[in-house]
């Protein structure tokens, strides 16, 4: 029998040795046999199915069931449990030698039928490795519980918040003498090298430093830089950085807002404060006449065309879509001819002049070029000047 079951474990893909099956037959009966051999004699069902396996599916278990069983490991577990069990009972206490006439305790009978324990039958395999259900603790016992815990000699203590590393703590702002001393002129010379302009300078000198009247302002600052006269170095800085954040954004404010880290507000206090509108406004000026030049190149003006708010902002979009209008009637006006259709048409005006179709095409979208061109393209329809 040990054999078949061995044969049958090894095509379920769980081959074991020989003392686990001889382990796993001893649960069952004599008269289990000839199941065990009808079981054996057939391909297994599922795959993989131990000894342990075939000994709960002859208990009534699926085989489904009993795969999964084998393949998580539940018969190993409980086979180390058991031998585990077995090691830990101590041995029986083995029988006198010489007769003694000490008359045995009695055993105590349970309550209710006194063959009920005879009649109870051995737990299968099923019973005993099936897990074991946890009892609720009764309320008066949790309540209890909570009681003891409440009054334990060591009761919890109302600690103070905690002050970690991620703690943000404000540190204790300094007098507004200290920055005219001698020594603040140091300090005031390394947060000028810092900052870009006066905004961000009182952004950082207010965090350590308090005013004459309380919060350190604009005014308290820059009556302290022109005592130590560091006023002139920190304008000069500033017209630079002015000068050059309007050249570099092609004299759009907003951009130039957003690079300094300024509001408009702001960038129009600092323009007026340091004399500069005049100067600023000549660079707008050179990039709005660069704009609405017709001398530049048609792919520029025509990218130009999609940046709403660069020409909002140099005040400029009507004159320039109107500019670009007349110069699109003006190439159209050779091309038309020949076309056939508007994507063919601004192909040809792309070709010739170099630029993309792409870009013509959206320049007659967003001109209101499209429609009247379209008519003039239809079949049937003598081609005029637009």
């Amino acid at each position: 029998m040990a054999v078949a079951v061995s044969d049958y474990c090894r095509r379920a893909k769980a081959p074991a040795p020989a003392a686990d099956v001889r382990e796993a037959l001893a649960l069952l009966a004599d008269e289990d046999d000839f199941r065990v051999r009808a079981l054996t004699d057939v391909d297994p069902e599922m795959t993989p199915l131990g000894p342990f396996a075939v000994v709960d599916i002859l208990r009534g278990t699926a085989a489904g069931v009993a795969a999964q069983r084998q393949t998580c490991g539940y018969y190993d577990v409980v086979q180390e449990l058991a031998r585990v069990r077995e090691e830990k009972t101590p041995p029986p206490t083995p029988a006198p030698q010489a007769p003694t006439f000490a008359i045995p305790a009695p055993r105590p009978v349970p309550a209710g039928d006194p063959d009920e324990a005879a009649r109870k039958p051995e737990p299968s395999v099923a019973d005993r490795i099936a897990p074991r259900k946890r009892i609720a603790p009764e309320p008066e016992a949790v309540a209890a519980l909570d009681e003891e815990a409440s009054e334990s000699a060591f009761p919890k203590k109302d600690l103070p918040r905690p002050r970690g590393r991620f703690t943000r703590v404000e540190a204790p702002r300094i007098a507004f003498f200290e920055l005219t001393r001698m020594e603040g002129k140091a300090l005031l010379e390394e947060a000028i090298a810092a900052a870009e302009h006066r905004f961000s300078l009182l952004k950082t000198l207010s965090h350590r430093f308090n005013g004459s009247r309380g919060e350190l302002t604009q005014v308290d600052m820059e009556n302290v830089l022109r005592d130590h006269g560091l006023m002139a170095s920190l304008e000069a800085k500033e017209k630079g950085n002015l000068i050059e954040a309007y050249s570099t954004h092609r004299g759009a404010s907003g951009r130039v807002a957003w690079a300094l880290g300024l509001s408009p507000h702001e960038l129009q206090r600092l323009t007026a404060a340091l004399l500069l509108t005049e100067e600023v406004e000549m660079v707008r000026e050179r990039f709005r006449r660069e704009a609405l030049s017709t001398s530049s190149h048609l792919t520029q003006r025509l990218d130009l065309l999609g940046r709403d708010k660069y020409l909002v902002d140099l005040g400029i979009k009507k004159r320039f879509t109107d500019t670009l209008r007349k110069e699109l009637e003006r190439l159209v006006r050779d091309q038309l001819p020949d076309a056939t259709d508007l994507h063919s048409l601004a192909e040809a005006v792309g070709r010739k002049h170099g630029a993309p179709g792409e870009l013509v095409t959206r320049a007659f979208e967003r001109l209101g070029m499209s429609e009247s061109l379209r008519k003039q393209l239809s079949p049937g329809t003598p081609h005029s000047s637009p």
